[in-house]
């Protein structure tokens, strides 16, 4: 049980359904928790992405990574994917090719574009 509002319970639940594999009707977001690697501030993207795919209905995965250590092998792992590059910039994953490199300033026009484009 959560402490808080029952609501959550269910979104809690769908998120362990999902977690152990029974649940592939929704999407998935992967991210990392961030680290001394990390050059850019990731949290946004994700808080975004998060609230973007939160009420589809489309078996997607999506990942949000920081660095260029551990991030280019979940970016590319995913249908669509970000990854840090250490530099501040981005790279933009898609079916696990890469399809652009850009600056964080350009992440919310080009990455959540290519997340619009893939949920219609």
């Amino acid at each position: 049980s959560l402490t808080d509002s029952p609501v959550k319970e269910i979104y809690a639940g769908f998120d362990i359904l999902k977690a152990v594999g029974l649940d592939n009707s929704s999407p998935k977001l992967v991210s990392c928790p961030t680290c001394g690697r990390t050059k850019i501030d990731m949290i946004p993207i994700a808080e975004k992405v998060e609230k973007m795919i939160a009420n589809i209905d489309k078996p997607i995965k999506v990942a949000v990574m920081g660095c260029a250590v551990n991030g280019p092998g979940e970016a590319s792992d995913a249908d669509l994917g970000v990854a840090g590059t250490g530099d501040g910039d981005c790279v933009i994953f898609v079916k696990g090719k890469i399809v652009k490199k850009v600056k964080r300033e350009e992440v919310d026009e080009i990455f959540f574009g290519e997340i619009d484009r893939c949920l219609q």
